[in-house]
């Protein structure tokens, strides 16, 4: 396919590519990584911070200590609970653990502060109850079913509760996939992941409304003239609006594939990886479902109407 002027070709309709009618395909793709993210899940689990389960974190600034020396720290302080050490750039070693109490957390202090030869008063130590922790785990859940709650509102409001369904279900296919690759990679879930997840909903429903919106414009007339059946109408939506889609999301991408790959990655700005992670695996979810999955359910869904169904057999019996 010639790439010169295919995004005017494809608005116009001299060049189209049949996504409606390859839904088959896509939903095949997408089952496959639900059922990866499911087995994430299952076998992985979430590695939620402390914010959220409650625990004690420990920031030690040094330029030559290792995680097997913060390791010995922690032990010799008698404690035996589980216990999460991390690396945060090129000097400061981060260790969590579960919840403790005072006297055992202050023997923890004492104890990196001799092995890694500083002050006490330079040690970052954060304690968070398990009733707080569950009070942003309350909060998080709250954020995110009124985010959805409100999407289906506007939607249904705006164009139709067919619409707003296949938003929805492209919504939740978005996140589980994104959930399921942080189990996979083992990256904890922060309160700065449920931004970044929040973020990428945004982005995902902003890709889906111009779809809809161009679905809308091309089917409003459709039952009266007869000339196309709701897919393809549909399937001309997607095709004029591919391109716009696929532009705008390489241009958001492009910021946090440098916020991940080198602000996390080459830089170790470990604070950084939990949102960047969010953000760019949401983004390219969300613009794989506006396109492949939300198109064709709203497609699915419509083609079941009586109104509709008439109008594919007096277009079948023209062409």
């Amino acid at each position: 396919m010639k790439l010169t002027g295919l995004g005017g070709r494809l608005y116009r309709g001299e060049t189209s590519l049949n996504i409606i009618g390859g839904k088959r395909k896509w939903y095949s793709i997408s089952l496959l990584f639900i059922i990866l993210s499911g087995i994430a899940l299952g076998t992985k689990g979430i590695e939620l911070s402390i914010e959220f389960k409650g625990g004690s974190s420990f920031t030690v600034t040094t330029q030559s200590g290792t995680i097997a020396q913060a390791e010995e720290a922690v032990a010799s302080a008698g404690y035996s609970g589980e216990t999460r050490i991390q690396t945060i750039g090129e000097d400061k070693i981060r260790i969590q653990t579960g919840e403790i109490a005072q006297d055992l957390s202050n023997k923890i202090q004492d104890s990196l502060a001799s092995k890694f030869s500083v002050t006490i008063e330079s040690i970052d130590t954060q304690n968070v109850g398990p009733s707080w922790g569950e009070e942003i785990s309350r909060k998080a859940l709250q954020g995110l079913i009124a985010f959805l709650i409100i999407v289906m509102i506007y939607l249904a409001l705006t164009f139709e509760p067919k619409m707003a369904i296949a938003a929805i279900v492209a919504l939740i296919h978005d996140v589980f996939i994104t959930v399921g690759i942080y189990a996979l990679v083992g990256f904890e879930v922060s309160p700065s992941t449920v931004i970044g997840f929040l973020t990428i909903l945004g982005y995902s429903l902003y890709d889906t409304v111009v779809v809809f919106d161009k679905v809308r414009e091309n089917s409003r007339s459709i039952t009266s003239t007869g000339k196309s059946t709701y897919s393809q109408a549909t399937n001309l939506a997607v095709n004029q609006t591919l391109v716009r889609s696929i532009n705008t999301s390489i241009i958001a991408l492009l910021p946090v594939a440098a916020i991940l790959f080198v602000g996390a990655g080459l830089l170790g700005a470990g604070t950084l990886k939990d949102l960047a992670l969010a953000l760019f695996i949401g983004l390219i979810a969300g613009t794989y479902s506006s396109i492949f999955i939300a198109a064709p359910i709203l497609a699915s869904l419509r083609e079941r109407e009586p109104a509709i169904k008439a109008l594919n057999q007096r277009v079948a019996a023209k062409q």
